[in-house]
Parts: structure tokens; C-alpha cells; sequence
């Protein structure tokens, strides 16, 4: 009586198949900065997503709401930030955001708007 199956299937893990609404919360912005509108011109784009988004899942929002599907997806953590807010208080703190570069292929654009 053999405890173990002998089939070793190497399954790689994929996007959400069904849809239960939170692609839609996937995306929370584009990024408008300078360093991101110079990367549009080699394909690479850059969201705000949520702390919790994960990458299939960043890449099956973009397959279905730009109809583009993404070479690679990297996600970058940044980390809170003081501010001065020159008043009596004396100093505040930014939030911490999520943002995620999605590189597409050659040819391959997004209009962001």
C-alpha cells in the first residue's frame, strides 16, 4: 500500500480565474511622476495597488481592464516618510504606499488618462 503518490506535477501558481470584484480594487491609480512618464516610453508603467495586492494579481487586472498582458510585474514598498508641516505641531507623517511597475512587450501600450 504506497502512502505517497509518485506523480510530482510542478504547478505553477496563476492569476484568479473568476473574477470576484477585487481586480477592480487592484488598481488603485496610475503613478504620475517624472521618473514614471520617462519609463512609459520604454514600456514600463506604474500603479498605486493596495499593500495586499499580489502579483498575478496586478497582472490579470491589467490583461483585463487594458487588454495588454505584462511582460514582468515588480512591487515596491515605500516607506512612511516625516514631513514638516511648519506650524505649531512641528512635524506629520506621510503614509507608507504600495506601487507596482508593469512592463509590457515591445509594441505593446497603455493610455493612461
Amino acid at each position: 500500500m504506497a502512502l505517497f503518490s509518485s506523480s510530482t506535477k510542478n504547478t505553477k501558481a496563476s492569476a484568479p480565474k473568476v473574477d470576484d470584484g477585487r481586480l477592480a480594487h487592484t488598481l488603485t491609480k496610475p503613478w504620475f511622476s517624472e521618473k514614471a512618464l520617462i519609463g512609459t516610453e520604454q514600456g514600463v508603467y506604474v500603479f498605486q495597488v493596495p499593500a495586499s495586492a499580489t502579483k498575478p494579481e496586478i497582472k490579470a487586472a491589467i490583461e483585463k481592464f487594458y487588454g495588454v498582458a505584462p511582460r514582468q510585474v515588480r512591487i515596491v514598498n515605500l516607506p512612511a516618510k516625516q514631513k514638516s508641516l511648519r506650524t505649531r505641531r512641528g512635524v506629520g507623517t506621510r503614509a507608507r504606499r504600495h506601487k507596482a511597475y508593469v512592463y509590457l512587450k515591445k509594441g505593446d501600450s497603455i493610455q493612461l488618462g
